[in-house]
């Protein structure tokens, strides 16, 4: 199934409509705008154009006047309707439908000056205006500034140069099509339209010869050479007009009307008439839009393969910096979550293995903790004098029958208390560490680079949680050291007393425990040092009290927390940008699948 002619410009119009809402309406490299195929009339300062223009769509809508009346590039998009009214609508007033063209001439006068002001200047951002007609056939124009040879009160000097740079910037792109439109009262060789046409296509592939006010030639004088392709051959037929008269204007003769007359013309000239059937603003339509919608189709592929590289681009680049996030507080949380679940991963990463970490943890545990409790003045503690010191101030005036209670629990109670010390250091150990592993965390988070308040959000959080579980930490290492002291079982007391009274063996000569003697004196320097090794020996079997540090500091100092999202604004903006021109790409790679165009 073929496309049809309308399908397949109606294409390109509602691509080219998105590329001006997005900006994208020429400039360095090759757009998505400078890829469509598309007509742009040009032409010098009275040379009949904006006659040409209103012919071509059976309307007055156009500004009038002396000098420079088109300052804004005006992209015209004719659309064939079977029947209704015809209206108009502006890309920049897409709510309004003008019905009057007369307030469309309006309205393209007010778009132009609320971009320029009043001054005569130019601006090269496009007014869009579609036009929905049963009179017209499916063609895009775009109508540029006139070129001008000198500048005229209330325009800056620059002016001359600045139409050329912009009228320049369309027709030198090779899917420009060039209406080239001269007066023909005016020697050919001197138009400024043929002259640009000429340094851009040299050719002609991409050029269509217009000649206007042919009924106001000077007696005995014609244009057949021009229009037969003497003059100045091109690849594609020139075609002659016979604009409206002034008075004809200034009477509002109706436009239909005056094609009418205009083709009368042609009939019954003796000279035109042979060149009847391919003259007039009728045909001129015609064959534009049929040429056009031929270039389309030849262009359709490279413009596939032109989108397909920038979608990959774009995506490319949005890896790079990011992905947008969505503006509702749903979206930016969920963002936040995932940002903070990546930062937690790293983290987690360093302390379970994969990365380095976790392994200086496990030395403190391993290596700095057990090394700590060697030190631990025990020896001391439980020598056999400081023994019968605390022995004889927990008696008080009644001295122990068996084991005396109060004075283990003193010795012990002290002798644990000497391991508070290496416990908190450990907690300081690890806490120092943890710090360390989440400012490294953070820097090689990917995902937060693009985001610096968010890194230092966490950063902050992490470490304020740090201080309060180290906190915690101690807390609840030095609790366990006061369980372990405060409760001894009557096990331990009876485990006691049948040491004292069991034989000794042959296995205690290799063991720690001391050698019992009923019969030593309770008062002598052995059964207190009995005491001593006895508290030291319990001392030790609470080595399973170092495995429980470890559990309290690792639960105790272990969190992942994130608040905002606060990124640079210019790289929010370039994002943005770029998850629009992807939008743009996708749908018109959307538009083109769903044509025909083969």
């Amino acid at each position: 199934m073929a496309a049809t002619m309308g399908s397949l410009i109606g294409l390109v119009n509602k691509i080219q409509m998105a590329c001006t809402v997005l900006g994208d309406h020429g400039g360095e490299g090759m757009s998505l705008w400078e890829a469509l195929p598309t007509v742009a009339v040009v032409g010098g300062q009275s040379s009949g154009k904006s006659s040409v223009l209103e012919s071509v769509v059976g309307r007055d809508f156009l500004p009038r006047g002396s000098g420079i009346v088109t300052r804004r590039p005006l992209v015209l998009q004719l659309h064939k309707i079977e029947r209704g009214t015809e209206y108009a609508e502006f890309l920049h007033n897409p709510r309004k439908k003008f019905t009057d063209f007369a307030a469309v001439r309006k309205e393209i006068e007010d778009e132009t000056e609320r971009m320029t002001g009043r001054s005569k200047a130019i601006s090269n951002r496009p007014i869009h205006l579609s036009i929905y007609s049963p009179n017209v056939v499916n063609l895009t124009l775009i109508d540029l500034p006139g070129l001008t040879k000198v500048a005229v009160e209330g325009q800056p000097e620059s002016i001359v140069e600045d139409i050329e740079n912009m009228v320049r910037s369309y027709v030198e792109k090779p899917n420009c099509i060039i209406l080239a439109i001269s007066p023909a009262n005016q020697d050919i060789a001197t138009s400024d339209a043929i002259k640009l046409a000429k340094e851009v296509d040299p050719t002609g592939d991409r050029t269509f010869g217009v000649v206007t006010k042919l009924d106001l030639m000077d007696a005995g004088t014609d244009c057949l050479d021009v229009l037969e392709g003497r003059s100045y051959r091109l690849q594609h037929p020139w075609v002659g007009i016979v604009n409206r008269s002034q008075a004809d204007i200034n009477k509002n003769v109706d436009m239909i009307a005056a094609r009418r007359k205009e083709q009368e013309y042609f009939d019954s000239s003796p000279i035109y008439g042979h060149l009847a059937p391919k003259m007039g603003s009728v045909y001129l339509a015609k064959l534009l839009s049929k040429h056009l919608e031929s270039v389309i189709r030849q262009k359709i592929p490279s413009l596939i393969s032109l989108i397909n590289k920038n979608i990959d681009d774009i995506n490319a680049e949005l890896d790079r910096i990011g992905r947008p996030i969505g503006a509702d507080g749903g979206a930016q949380l969920y963002t936040i979550l995932e940002l903070c679940r990546a930062f937690d991963r790293v983290f987690k990463e360093h302390l379970d293995g994969g990365r380095p970490g976790g392994d200086r943890i496990y030395g403190v545990f391993d290596h700095q903790l057990p090394a700590a409790l060697k030190k631990l003045p025990l020896d001391r503690h439980l020598s056999t004098s400081n023994v019968r010191k605390v022995v004889s101030e927990a008696d008080g005036y009644q001295p122990h029958l068996v084991a005396p209670e109060q004075g283990y629990r003193r010795l012990i109670d002290g002798s644990l208390g000497f391991f508070k010390g290496p416990a908190e250091a450990t907690v300081d150990a690890v806490h120092f560490v943890l710090k360390e592993l989440v400012r490294k965390s953070i820097a090689e988070t990917v995902e937060l680079r693009r985001f610096p308040s968010l890194q230092a959000d966490i950063a902050a959080a992490s470490n304020e949680s740090l201080e309060k579980y180290r906190d915690e930490s101690r807390k609840t290492v030095n609790r366990l050291v006061e369980m372990e002291s405060t409760y001894l079982t009557v096990e331990f007391f009876r485990k006691i007393h049948e040491s004292e009274l069991r034989p000794p063996t042959k296995d205690d000569k290799h063991s720690n425990r001391p050698p019992p003697n009923a019969a030593v004196d309770r008062y002598d320097d052995q059964h207190f040092r009995r005491i001593g090794q006895t508290s030291l020996l319990h001392c030790r079997w609470c080595d399973t009290l170092k495995n429980r540090y470890q559990m309290a500091v690792v639960y105790c100092q272990k969190e992942q927390l994130g608040r905002m999202l606060d990124e640079d604004p210019s790289l929010m903006e370039k994002r943005e940008t770029l998850a629009k021109r992807l939008q743009l790409y996708k749908s018109a790679r959307d538009d083109i699948d769903a044509v025909a165009w083969k």
